[in-house]
């Protein structure tokens, strides 16, 4: 019987070469954690830095040009006229207060809705029923953006399903406005305050409530000093989703406000009607320094160590 040799590899379409780098670079990974997780975060942090941080830092550096009054072209001369127009003029400031208002608003009313549906769904639901609920937040993520806010057009509109709602107890609508720019606004980021809550309560331990109960506390007192204190971190997060989304919307403000004007319509104006971007880079200024010190108030608390 005559035996055939071969100089083949044992592996279709390996080689000894090829299959000794791979097996030396993935034992190298795995000693080294702190190799593997930055190359895995290479690439996000690449893309993040290019299109996102890249692209505000020059939409930011346009501030400080000017616009020629005659061709509307902008030219690179280095002023500080815009920050220091829009530090000054009393229009600013009545939008930014008026901005910062509508973002705690839409805040609180986001978080007072969301604590009790998170807890229901948390600590008292079935897991049947829990699912069904989950599912029924996710819903409205599904739709359009677009689509919800033209929705609440329909619905704050005159004769509209508010009034009808409201109509035989004496209410009516809102209209469109602050008011119906804050209720769209609370709607459209709820399940955004919903989820983070509905996390950081799944994490308190049951054995709590129940030696809190057989201790004979109050609800409200078990609520106030062992769940609230756990559970402060998934506010927070929520909290910053719906304050820092409604400091920079425009669109529903557009949709829904009526002739209210926010400081994301402001900018909106300057780079779509007017064509200044140096002013509305400026403006930009403003949200984003106020969600810079929300973050560092934050921080300071310790609460987003624990998330």
């Amino acid at each position: 019987m005559t035996t055939v040799s071969s100089s083949a590899p044992d592996r279709v379409g390996g080689s000894p070469v090829g299959d000794s780098l791979a097996r030396r670079g993935s034992s190298y990974l795995y000693r080294h954690a702190k190799v593997r997780l930055a190359l895995l975060l290479s690439a996000p942090l690449f893309w993040l830095g290019l299109v996102y941080i890249a692209a505000l830092v020059a939409l930011l550096i346009t501030a400080f040009w000017t616009v020629d009054s005659f061709t509307g072209e902008i030219l690179i001369e280095w002023n500080i006229d815009n920050v220091t127009k829009v530090l000054g003029d009393a229009l600013y400031h009545a939008v930014t207060l008026r901005t910062l208002g509508a973002a705690i608003l839409v805040t609180i009313i986001d978080v007072a809705i969301a604590l009790p549906i998170a807890f229901v769904m948390a600590k008292i639901a079935s897991r049947g029923v829990q699912r069904a609920l989950v599912i029924a937040i996710l819903m409205p993520l599904w739709a359009s953006y677009l689509v919800k806010a033209y929705a609440w057009r329909s619905i704050l509109a005159q004769d509209g399903i508010l009034d009808w709602l409201l109509g035989p107890i004496g209410g009516s609508s809102p209209g469109y406005g602050f008011e119906g720019s804050v209720m769209t606004l609370a709607y459209l980021w709820l399940p955004f305050v919903i989820l983070p809550i509905f996390t950081a309560l799944e994490r308190v331990p049951d054995t709590l409530l129940d030696a809190s109960s057989d201790l004979g506390a109050r609800t409200s007192s078990t609520f106030r000093f062992i769940v609230l204190p756990l559970i402060v971190p998934g506010i927070i997060a929520g909290s910053i989703f719906s304050f820092s989304l409604t400091l920079g919307d425009y669109i529903a403000v557009k949709i829904v406000g009526g002739a209210t004007q926010m400081l994301g319509t402001l900018v909106y104006s300057n780079v779509g009607v007017a064509n200044n971007l140096p002013l509305a880079a400026a403006i930009s200024l403003i949200p984003l320094t106020i969600i810079f010190i929300y973050l560092a108030a934050v921080r300071r608390t310790g609460a987003l160590d624990n998330l």
